[in-house]
């Protein structure tokens, strides 16, 4: 049998004498709390079964969990930090290829994101803007500020045309509006009650 630690080995005996204990008509959240266990119902029955199933032994209750290698070890886990700190822009991508060079350790992004989360120095979420805008710079503030020099196309006739006229079609705007089709501009109501 695989050497286990001793904490391990304690703790699956313990799960045998809550198991026991259950079976006997103990209640489970009394027993939990003597034994310092926190077992709810639906994992007592998964154990239940792994006991069963393992000749109803302890030995079928370890935990072999414990011992994998941890690939963010804490040294690592600082420089990807500090690293963050330092340039806020990097994103996961570009993180995993620098601790792939600098540790030989090959992290999915999915993770470099949850320990980054974990201390809170993700980006916000959203695109990352192309360049940052300066507030002197003509281009960005021309292209920033809204404008209705396109207005006309989702409401006729409340922008310029592109000649320059005001109105729709072209035609410059005057006091009466365009007719409708079949109608001359003096047999369109105007709601005076006439």
């Amino acid at each position: 049998m695989k050497d286990h630690p001793a904490a391990v080995i304690e703790k699956a005996k313990r799960l045998e004498q809550l198991l026991q204990r259950v079976a006997q008509g103990g209640p489970l959240e009394q027993v939990c709390a003597e034994l310092d266990l926190a077992v709810d119902a639906k994992r007592l029955a998964r154990l239940q079964g792994k006991y069963e199933a393992g000749g109803r032994t302890w030995e079928a209750l370890l935990d072999g969990r414990y011992g994998h290698p941890k690939k963010a070890h804490s040294a690592l886990r600082e420089w990807l930090y500090e690293r963050k700190r330092q340039d806020k822009a990097l994103t996961a991508p570009e993180l995993v290829d620098e601790l792939r060079v600098q540790f030989q350790v090959e992290l999915s992004a999915g993770h470099v994101n949850y320990l980054l989360r974990k201390v809170e120095l993700t980006r916000p979420p959203g695109r990352v803007p192309s360049r940052p805008a300066a507030e002197d710079d003509p281009v960005e503030s021309e292209t920033s500020s809204p404008t209705l020099d396109n207005a006309g196309i989702f409401f006729p006739g409340s922008s310029q045309t592109r000649d320059g006229h005001h109105g729709s079609r072209g035609e410059l705007s005057g006091d009466s509006p365009p007719a409708i089709s079949g109608q001359q501009p003096h047999d369109i109501p105007t709601g005076d009650g006439e």
